[in-house]
């Protein structure tokens, strides 16, 4: 998934709708809305600026452990996650949890010795499971990431931007046990009763996630993301003295003021191309892939056709035939690969009759 959002930066016309004066503008230092279903980012401030990221280097931690383990196991606490500094859910050596309890106290009580503890167990040592957290991030194409722990305490190395942390959170929440973790409000462990340090949760409708951060070094750090009919929100914000409300007006402006709009549908007629030296005199071009993008109701793209005009017979039906771009504001937001929608064969002259031959009649 980064899709990196490739071509799909928001454009400044985006970015002042979505601020107007009335809107006010956020304290975030950077700060990014990423709608999810179509990739596109309705806001950004400083979005690909590297930056440390505190707690939320835990969404990493959690997807792996996600994707990796059987969050049923039970696994013994070793002495090497008690007492880590910062904050905690207070494990104690060789107590008994399961991998789905530490996930709640890493994700609802940014619990950093639940981290370390989740990393041992998955990657053997810390380091050799931010290994599998920096292989993570290069496959979902997280080029401005890189980690050297499982919790985010400041450490030289250790940072993301606001666009790589949308996706990350974007990405995390397709998976079924790392979402219903991120909204559970509060969980009771034993004798522990942990409460979800989002507040967005009670705030903010359809808000479902993601992860509070902070060091003293970072600043308040939120990725939060939300969903209403289907459709995805995911908004980020670094070193931002009023987090909360600066999410609150990302999500409320990000839902109304723009709709997700079906621009292309797989299979769709795009154009045509003249076939040169063809039994036919053209072919349709028809859309492989479908596209959609998120829009405010002033706002139109602009489908063109790349390459030359005409194409030499013989033209095979599905074959490749170029591609399509999507034009916003003359930017390119998308690209859609284009086959043929017919078999064109090449035309084959009638042959000459022996009298044409000899002479060269008719």
């Amino acid at each position: 998934m980064k899709r990196r959002i490739a071509g799909m930066a928001a454009t400044l016309l985006a970015a002042v709708l979505l601020f107007s004066p009335k809107a006010g503008a956020i304290s975030a230092q950077h700060g990014v809305l990423l709608d999810a279903g179509t990739g596109r980012l309705l806001f950004e401030k400083n979005a690909d600026a590297k930056s440390l990221i505190a707690s939320t280097t835990k969404m990493m931690t959690a997807l792996i452990i996600c994707e990796q383990c059987n969050v049923l196991d039970r696994i013994r606490i070793p002495k090497e996650a008690v007492g880590i500094e910062g904050s905690s859910m207070y494990l104690q050596e060789g107590e008994i949890l399961t991998i789905q309890d530490l996930l709640y106290g890493l994700m609802l009580h940014s619990g950093n010795d639940a981290a370390v503890a989740l990393a041992l167990y998955c990657g053997g040592t810390v380091e050799g499971f931010a290994e599998l957290m920096n292989d993570k991030a290069h496959m979902l194409g997280l080029d401005d990431t890189h980690f050297v722990n499982p919790h985010g305490l400041d450490a030289p190395g250790h940072y993301s931007t606001a666009e790589d942390l949308a996706v990350l959170g974007a990405y995390a929440m397709e998976n079924p046990i790392f979402s219903q973790t991120v909204s559970t409000k509060s969980v009771t462990i034993g004798q522990r009763y942990l409460t979800n340090h989002n507040k967005l949760l009670w705030r903010v409708e359809g808000v479902d996630g993601i992860k509070t951060g902070f060091t003293r070094a970072a600043g308040r750090i939120l990725v939060s993301t939300a969903i209403r009919h289907g459709r995805r929100l995911v908004a980020v914000t670094i070193n931002a003295p009023d987090d909360w409300n600066d999410h609150q007006t990302l999500l409320e402006k990000g839902f109304s003021r723009y709709a997700p709009v079906q621009a292309v549908n797989p299979g769709e007629v795009l154009g045509t191309k003249e076939v040169a030296g063809g039994e036919a005199g053209s072919v349709e071009l028809i859309a492989e892939e479908g596209f959609c993008y998120a829009l405010t109701p002033e706002e139109k793209l602009r489908i063109v056709i790349s390459g030359k005009d005409f194409v030499y017979a013989p033209v095979v039906k599905g074959q490749k035939a170029g591609y399509a771009y999507v034009l916003l504001e003359d930017k390119t937001v998308g690209k859609i690969p284009l086959i043929y929608g017919e078999t064109v064969e090449q035309e084959i002259p009638p042959k000459k009759s022996l009298w044409e031959r000899l002479f060269g009649g008719g």
